[in-house]
């Protein structure tokens, strides 16, 4: 071939990979916003966004726009997903081979490795969950451009090797964020300093709902992933990094969850390489991993962590940027190469774009190894659901720090009793011989469950039903049985759900189901404690109080299988006309059925005392609500039983005025909060600071609550709020009376007016701090006395609990506690504990829980829990005519403690 002809080759060849293909022109960003992607001060919102996601799916033959539910605000959702225009005409072939892959169900290796063959690996990228991270809201806009758009070899590779999933997953954040950063004329000025929340209820914290769903974007994102796509790679953009990086990124550091299948973490590590390397390549330095940032594989409920219980590699980067021009700072121990930071990255200016292009330089690294190592991922998912299942099938120990615990102690034990046998010389042998591992792990009463039933005669179905639903959302395959059963000589009744342990998904149904076992995890030894990413235990089951039995051998019997994703109802039980009806008080269903009641002016009472198998508390209902209780039973699975006579010793009820204190920048506990108070049908208003300090709270209130801040602690001033704006002329007019704090001159003296006149404030966490504002004779239970004979609060490395639940005991005899069983597994984060002596119980004030035994924990992690003996956790106080609450556990947790939620229902009515 002459130069002409080699010439003119690679012209055709320049031509066909720049040009559209079939033609197609797809626009810029420029061309639809009016800006490119990654321009200083310049943000696109959620409306324009939608509308070019779908401009270019009508253009594009590269991507399908799927609609996948909508917001809380309702808003669509979507998945864009794009491949080549071979693989969307056979889109749902892949999807199924995925799904076959990912479930392992009836596949022998050799047939998973033809699937593997056939298929296409699914990836899924994300951006915008956390909507003042803005650089992952915009990257997702310029990825999907650069995915419709590029013709060069690599994306033409990647499209034809790999199915993309890419989704806004907080489109109401975006909408907000990007509108309020854009609404100043002047570019200086742009701020995101946002009046409310990101996510209509909880903020930031809807990167905290993914085992239980609460919201409607985790809801129909946690579909996409466990139900209908089960992608084998989750990239889940965040920012910012640590000062001194530009990413932070995989792999992370220890702990990481002892459910997981080793491939895994491994899995984890094949990805990364491939991240930090493509970086490297393009001299892109400041990546750090590892315990160059704070991010782990231990905690589940995240976008990125809950896939990690259904064998899937999820990945998480926190990048720095802003659309506001910012810096790397000088950080001198980040300019030192080492494990955690190979490329270290020079203090300087940083402008958007240059996050945009690390952005994308990070997702073409997954997608480049997932193109060239797809039939591995496809193959890898599939063997890690077939070792789950099994385990589930046969014998199993899980390895974990108790375990090893109980050996070490075994073995010191006959050590230091002399019971070791010596060798000649009278010595002992150095290792430890394997009787004592064979104590543990083949002692037959510590082996996993082969499964877990939740029996349906339970005082509380309803709210297991949750539970259920919140593992079928997330892909478990639960059975229901059709008859009454029996297994190991224990009886269960019709209509109980059965989850075994022999299915793909097995890593999540133990994390829901068992407690988890962190270790001990200090900088040194003797040291400062290294706080967890997030929580340390979690337990579902235990928050929701929900029973059940752990079966230890084949579980089996008259089951059917509930098809994927179909949610389940509690049974309806026919109601027929009588002269009054009960609700029982253990139901927390039964809030919802009372607050119709009382809206529709129907009277309701409550039991003092029990009436037959119906606690104290319960409600009396009359003859005329008996069409609400029968729409409440079909709809919340209420039962009312039938009653001929109405009990003496009542207490006629009558709804509260609730207030529910926020701030200006919003509080996700507070937000937690008026979302459960709306779905159990409570009317409430919201509350602020200046609305206290204007007095005349009991004109307008019964019941004030504060749930985790707002209340400063006796040495304190004030609580600033959060995102609160330098200036108040800053700050748009109609937001200016959400603005302020509460400050001891001045709000404190009109919570105690409050009080005093009647007025009832119910504190949990932090708020808690009421109680010494106020001046009450309560103490702080966990401090210690110095040299110096004063007190101080105990040091981290004699006491620590970190986010995990707790065993508590329940004052049976108060009406706060009503429908609560005598003790309650409790949501515990570094939480207040109190002492109560002499001059408290002179004054009235009584213990609603406490810790009884030295050792409350359930599940997590607590490093001194002997500390909390006869620690008092709840207590009520009379405060004038009024009543002050005080509980210091997390009882509203993220709306998942449903045990303890009646501690606050009870609290909100008022009582004749």
């Amino acid at each position: 071939m002459n130069r002409k002809c080699i010439w003119s080759a690679a012209v055709f060849l320049t031509i066909a990979y720049l040009s559209p293909v079939s033609g197609q022109v797809i626009p810029s960003p420029k061309s639809h916003f009016g800006f490119n992607i990654g321009d200083d001060y310049q943000l696109a919102n959620y409306s324009q966004t939608e509308a070019y996601f779908k401009k270019l799916a009508a253009i594009s033959d590269r991507v399908l726009l799927k609609e996948i539910g909508l917001t809380e605000e309702n808003r669509k959702q979507y998945v864009l997903v794009i491949s080549s225009p071979a693989n969307l005409k056979k889109i749902e072939r892949y999807k199924e081979i995925s799904q076959k892959l990912a479930r392992a169900e009836g596949l022998s290796d050799a047939a998973a490795a033809k699937l593997a063959l056939e298929g296409k690996p699914v990836i899924w990228i994300d951006g915008g969950l956390h909507s003042t991270e803005m650089v992952a809201t915009q990257q997702l806009i310029e990825l999907y451009y650069k995915l419709l758009s590029a013709n060069d070899p690599e994306t033409m590779r990647i499209l034809d090797k790999v199915v993309i999933l890419l989704s806004q997953v907080n489109p109401d954040g975006q909408e907000l964020l990007a509108d309020w950063y854009m609404q100043e004329k002047e570019p200086g000025k742009r701020n995101m300093n946002v009046p409310r929340l990101y996510q209509k209820y909880i903020g930031h914290d809807n990167n905290r709902d993914f085992y239980m769903m609460n919201m409607k974007e985790s809801a129909n994102i946690a579909r996409q992933q466990y139900i209908e796509w089960m992608p084998q790679i989750i990239y889940n953009h965040h920012q910012t990094a640590p000062s001194g990086a530009v990413v932070a990124g995989p792999p992370y550091r220890d702990p990481f969850n002892y459910v997981y299948d080793p491939l895994l973490i491994t899995g984890i590590d094949g990805v990364a390489a491939s991240m930090i390397n493509r970086l490297n390549a393009e001299n892109k330095p400041g990546y750090t991993r590892l315990s160059g940032s704070v991010y782990s594989t231990w905690w589940n409920g995240g976008l990125r962590t809950t896939p990690y219980f259904h064998n899937m590699i999820g990945i998480l980067t926190e990048i720095t940027g802003n659309p506001t021009p910012s810096t790397i700072p000088l950080v001198p121990d980040r300019l030192i190469p080492n494990n955690a930071t190979p490329n270290p990255v020079k203090p300087q200016k940083w402008n958007f774009r240059q996050s945009i292009d690390y952005s994308l330089s990070l997702n073409y690294g997954i997608l480049d190894y997932a193109s060239r190592f797809g039939d591995q991922l496809l193959y890898n998912i599939y063997v890690m659901g077939r070792n789950a299942i099994q385990k589930g099938n046969q014998d199993n120990w899980t390895l974990s720090p108790r375990h090893t615990a109980a050996i070490n102690a075994a073995y010191e034990k006959d050590k230091k009793d002399g019971l070791l046998k010596k060798d000649s010389t009278g010595k002992t042998a150095a290792e430890i011989p394997m009787k004592y591992y064979d104590a543990v792990y083949k002692n037959p009463a510590l082996r996993d469950a082969r499964g877990y039933i939740v029996p349906s005669d339970q005082s509380d179905f309803p709210t297991a039903v949750k539970f259920i639903n919140a593992l079928i959302k997330s892909g478990v395959q639960v059975q229901r049985a059709k008859s009454a059963f029996k297994i190991a000589d224990k009886s269960y009744p019709a209509g109980s759900y059965i989850v075994k342990a022999n299915q793909a998904f097995r890593p999540h149904v133990a994390d829901m189901f068992e407690a988890q076992d962190h270790p001990n995890d200090f900088q040194y030894p003797g040291g400062p404690p290294v706080r967890p990413y997030d929580a340390a235990g979690w337990t579902l089951a235990f928050q929701m109080g929900v029973k059940f039995d752990r079966i230890l051998t084949a579980v089996d019997g008259p089951f059917e299988k509930i098809e994927y994703g179909v949610l389940q109802s509690p049974p309806v039980y026919k109601l027929t006309a009588s002269k009054g009806y009960l609700l029982s008080a253990a139901q927390n269903n039964s809030f919802i059925a009372v607050n119709d009641l009382l809206k529709a002016g129907i009277e309701v009472s409550r039991l003092t005392k029990p009436e037959g198998n119906m606690p104290a508390g319960s409600f009396y209902v009359p003859e005329k609500g008996m069409e609400i209780l029968i729409k409440s039973g079909i709809s919340f699975g209420t039962t009312a039983l039938q009653t001929k006579h109405k009990p003496k010793g009542m207490l006629k009820i009558t709804p509260g005025r609730i207030a529910l204190f926020d701030q200006y920048g919003g509080s996700m506990p507070s937000g937690w909060v008026r979302w459960i108070l709306e779905q159990f049908h409570f009317s409430f208003q919201l509350i602020y600071p200046q609305d206290i300090d204007n007095g005349m709270l009991h004109s307008k209130y019964d019941k004030i609550l504060f749930i985790s801040g707002g209340i400063p602690a006796p040495t304190n001033k004030a609580v600033p709020a959060k995102g609160k704006a330098a200036k108040r002329d800053e700050v748009p007019e109609a937001f200016r009376p959400w603005q302020g704090s509460i400050t001891p001159d001045k709000s404190i003296p009109q919570l105690k007016d409050f009080l005093e006149q009647g007025g009832d404030i119910v504190t949990v966490g932090s708020s808690t701090n009421l109680a010494y504002q106020l001046g009450l004779p309560v103490q702080n239970a966990l401090t210690e006395t110095k040299a110096d004979g004063k007190e101080a609060p105990l040091p981290g490395d004699k006491f620590y609990i970190p986010g995990s639940i707790l065993k508590a005991g329940i004052a049976g005899n108060q009406n706060s506690n009503w429908g609560m069983p005598e003790e309650v597994d409790m949501v515990f984060n570094n939480s207040p504990v109190f002492k109560l002596g002499k001059e408290a119980e002179e004054q009235g004030i009584k213990p609603l829980a406490w810790f009884g035994k030295d050792d409350a924990l359930r599940s997590g992690w607590a490093w001194g829990q002997a500390y909390l003996k006869d620690g008092v956790i709840a207590f009520v106080a009379p405060v004038g005519k009024g009543k002050l609450y005080a509980f210091g556990t997390e009882i509203t947790f993220r709306a998942q403690a449903h045990s303890t939620f009646k501690m606050l229902f009870n609290e909100l009515y008022l009582y004749k």
